[in-house]
C-alpha cells in the first residue's frame, strides 16, 4: 500500500488544476515560466480553512498508514503543549484549531492485518473529528497515565516517539514530557520505545496529489508579487531604495493577508563595486537586482529568488555577459536536477552535480533543500551556502512524491563590467515525483528587465 500511494498515484498527472472555486483561474502544473504573471485571486478566510481542513483529512487518511507500514511501526505518539508545539502536531492541527490546547497527546495505532490505522487524542478537547477522543478525565484525572493504559491495551511492539539529533523535524518529545510518559508506562513497553524520525520526516515531506493541485496556483502568486517588485510600479531607478523594494514586499502581503515566512531580500550588484548593497542602498540604471521571497499560503510554501536589470537610457536588453551569467545558472540547475533519483542521498547528488558542473567549465554552489509545510522542509538537503562537501544533513534518501527549491548560484566573469566576478543566484521550486523532476511553475530563463524611463 507504501509504495501504491506514494508514488503511482502521482505519476498518473498529466495537468493540474488551481483550487476549486469560481473566482480561480487554472493554473498548470510544470508550464514555463510566464514573465510577469497576473496574480491568481486570493481565497478567503473561510474557503482557505475548508480547503485546508479537506486536505488534512486525506494526508492523515493515506500517508500515515502508508509511513507508519514502511518504518514497521505499530504505535505513534506525538505529544505537545500550547503555544508550544512541536512540528508535526502543528501540521495535524485543523484550521479551527490554531495552537494545540493544554497538553494534547496524539496517538496512531496500527492494528494490522490490513485494518484501519485509529487516530486517538488524549485531551480535553477534540480536533476537528479528525481524531477519536480517548480519554474520559473523570474516570482517570492523570493524563499520562490514561495514555499509558491505552497504549497497554493495545501492545505494540514498536512505539515511536519524535526524538532526534538530526532533525529538528523530528525532536519534538521534550525531556520533561518523555520523563512522564516513560514513568507511567508499564516496564516491559519502555525498552520498546523508538525514535520517529523516519515518520516525521516522511509525513512532513511527502506531498498528495491534493496539494499539489494547489501549489501552481500559490507559485504563481509568488511569481506575480516578485514581477510587481521588479517593475516600474515599484522601482524608480535613482529613487528606490533595496529596502523599499523589501517593506513593499511585506505591506502588499498584508493587503492580501498572505504572510511571507521570512523578511524579503533584495540587493544590488554593480559595475565596479565588490558584493551586494542593500538597505538604504538607491537602485542605479545597469545594477543587476536580486531578490529572495517566500509566501506561506494554504499551508504550503515558496521560495525564490529572481534577477532583474535595470536598464540604461537607450538599453533595450542586458549586457550579454550578465544574460549569460543567468544562462551558467539554468544549465547548473539542468545538471542538479537530473540528479534526482529515488533511495540517492542529498550528498550523492550534490557530488554527482557539482563534479558534472565543474566539469563543463562552470562555478556552481549548490544549496537546495525540500520545501512545502515548511519553507526549510524536511528530507535530506543537497549542499549548504557554506559547505559544499558531504554533511550529515545530506545523508537522507531523495524519495518520490516531495517538492524542492533548487536554490544554487553559479559566478561568472562579465566582460562588460571588466571581467568582474558576478553572482547569479537563482531559486525556484520543483516537484519530484519519482522519475523525473518539474519546476511547479517553470522558471526565470531570462532577466528582468526595468526601464530607467518610463
Amino acid at each position: 500500500m507504501a509504495n501504491r500511494f506514494l508514488s503511482a498515484a502521482m505519476l498518473a498527472w498529466a495537468t493540474l488544476a488551481a483550487p476549486a472555486s469560481a473566482q480561480d483561474a487554472p493554473v498548470a502544473f510544470g508550464q514555463a515560466e510566464q514573465g510577469a504573471p497576473a496574480l491568481p485571486p486570493i481565497l478567503s478566510a473561510r474557503e482557505r480553512a475548508e480547503t485546508e481542513n479537506r486536505i488534512l483529512a486525506t494526508r492523515l487518511d493515506e500517508i500515515v498508514p502508508a509511513i507508519m507500514r514502511a518504518e514497521g511501526v505499530d504505535l505513534w505518539l506525538l505529544v505537545a503543549r500550547e503555544y508550544f508545539e512541536e512540528p508535526v502536531v502543528a501540521s495535524m492541527l485543523d484550521a479551527h484549531n490554531m495552537h494545540a490546547r493544554r497538553r494534547t497527546i496524539l496517538i496512531f495505532h496500527d492494528p494490522g492485518g490490513g485494518k484501519p490505522v485509529e487516530r486517538l487524542t488524549v485531551s480535553r478537547y477534540g480536533l476537528g473529528g479528525l481524531f477519536a477522543p480517548a480519554w474520559d478525565p473523570d474516570k482517570q484525572p492523570d493524563q499520562w497515565q490514561a495514555a499509558a493504559d491505552l497504549i497497554a491495551a493495545r501492545n505494540p511492539a514498536r512505539i515511536a516517539v519524535n526524538t532526534s539529533d538530526l532533525s529538528q523535524f523530528a525532536d519534538g518529545m521534550t525531556v520533561s514530557q518523555y520523563a512522564a510518559f516513560t514513568a507511567a508506562l508499564p516496564p516491559a513497553l519502555r525498552p520498546r520505545i523508538v525514535s520517529g524520525e523516519g515518520l516525521a520526516v516522511r509525513w512532513l515531506e511527502t506531498r498528495t496529489p491534493a496539494e499539489m493541485t494547489l501549489y501552481p496556483t500559490i507559485m504563481r502568486a509568488a511569481h506575480a508579487l516578485i514581477a510587481q517588485a521588479f517593475s516600474r510600479a515599484v522601482i524608480t531607478p535613482g529613487v528606490t531604495t533595496a529596502e523599499q523594494v523589501q517593506w513593499w514586499y511585506r505591506d502588499r502581503l498584508l493587503q492580501l493577508g498572505l504572510e511571507p515566512w521570512f523578511h524579503p531580500s533584495v540587493a544590488i550588484q554593480r559595475q565596479g563595486v565588490k558584493g551586494m548593497l542593500e538597505g538604504s542602498e538607491v537602485i542605479r540604471p545597469g545594477d543587476l537586482l536580486w531578490t529572495d521571497f517566500g509566501i506561506t499560503y494554504l499551508r504550503l510554501n515558496t521560495d525564490t529568488q529572481h534577477l532583474a536589470y535595470v536598464l540604461k537610457p537607450g538599453e533595450t536588453s542586458a549586457p550579454a555577459g550578465l544574460r549569460q551569467g543567468l544562462a551558467n545558472s539554468n544549465r547548473v540547475q539542468d545538471i542538479l536536477t537530473r540528479q534526482f533519483a529515488v533511495g540517492r542521498s542529498g550528498n550523492e547528488a550534490l557530488a554527482r552535480a557539482r563534479a558534472e558542473a565543474r566539469a563543463a567549465g562552470l562555478d556552481p554552489s549548490i544549496y537546495s533543500h525540500p520545501i512545502g509545510l515548511h519553507g526549510h522542509g524536511a528530507g535530506p538537503s543537497i549542499g549548504f551556502w557554506d559547505n559544499q562537501n558531504a554533511d550529515p544533513r545530506g545523508t537522507g534518501p531523495i524519495r518520490p512524491n516531495t517538492a524542492w527549491s533548487i536554490e544554487l548560484t553559479s559566478y561568472a566573469a562579465v566582460p562588460e563590467w571588466g571581467g568582474q566576478r558576478v553572482d547569479f543566484r537563482t531559486e525556484e521550486n520543483a516537484f519530484f515525483d519519482g522519475r523525473s523532476l518539474r519546476y511547479i511553475d517553470g522558471r526565470q530563463t531570462e532577466l528582468t528587465l526595468i526601464p530607467s524611463d518610463r
